[in-house]
């Protein structure tokens, strides 16, 4: 049953992933995310079957049947994530409401993260259609102990998230961390929480660290250096969906013991 669960959220993401492709392309462009798809090399209209998720791009071999120029590797990656991370979410969410809720949410982080990647920045419409989803979330599951001091740690946990980013992009003037960022977080606090969301967010960093400085060890990081700007919304969103799906606590003493013995 699991696996059916799985194949069938996996295949509704993926035409969600296909969908918002077309959201993160043409964000912000004056473009319409309906009418139909075209060919960005030479303007062929797209049929049906050339916009199958993952499978035109197989049959095609990553090329436009009418003028075989590339088609970039965001197209299968984004809608292979998506529905990847609807099939985990399908799996870890106790009701429909949870799962809407949460695929809703990620949907606008996977916008975010190509967005970020393309063009360094994100959007405060973005971050807060985010925040309000993560706002609702931690309503939903502090609803009955909201005037509880759980209740006021799990409401303070975006702004507490918030805070540390703002410092840094106050002090740095916008060079260490950009205030995109900080935004982001406060939507990550409220949807996990305060220990989550601070797992989420070292696991982030730490995983933007990591992949920076492999990418300027090996050949297609020459043109990368410490001053370079990295996108780090999308290794935050990563922090985010692993400390959603296992819950971290990086504070755990028995945590960091299993990995001693």
């Amino acid at each position: 049953m699991q696996y059916l669960v799985f194949f069938l959220a996996f295949i509704f993401g993926t035409i969600i992933g296909s969908f918002l492709n077309v959201v993160a392309l043409r964000f912000r462009t004056g473009k319409s995310v309906g009418g139909r798809s075209l060919c960005f090399s030479c303007g062929k209209t797209l049929r049906f079957y050339e916009l199958v998720p993952l499978l035109s791009f197989v049959f095609q071999r990553g090329k436009c049947r009418g003028c075989r120029s590339s088609i970039s590797i965001q197209y299968p990656l984004v809608e292979l994530l998506t529905g990847v991370a609807f099939g985990l979410l399908a799996l870890y969410s106790t009701t429909l409401f949870w799962f809407l809720l949460h695929a809703a949410a990620f949907s606008i982080l996977m916008v975010i993260a190509v967005y970020d990647i393309r063009h360094k920045i994100i959007p405060d419409s973005l971050s807060f259609a985010f925040g309000v989803l993560g706002f609702v979330a931690m309503l939903a599951l502090n609803w009955n102990n909201l005037f509880s001091f759980e209740g006021l740690l799990a409401l303070l946990a975006g702004p507490l998230l918030f805070l540390p980013f703002f410092i840094l992009w106050l002090i740095s003037g916008g060079v260490w961390m950009g205030l995109g960022d900080a935004k982001l977080s406060v939507g990550i606090g409220w949807l996990l929480g305060l220990a989550s969301g601070i797992s989420a967010l070292i696991i982030g960093v730490w995983a933007g660290a990591l992949w920076s400085v492999v990418a300027m060890a090996t050949r297609r990081g020459r043109k990368l250096t410490f001053k370079s700007e990295i996108p780090l919304a999308p290794f935050l969103i990563f922090g985010t969906f692993l400390s959603l799906l296992i819950h971290p606590d990086i504070f755990s003493l028995n945590l960091w013991l299993s990995f001693l013995n």
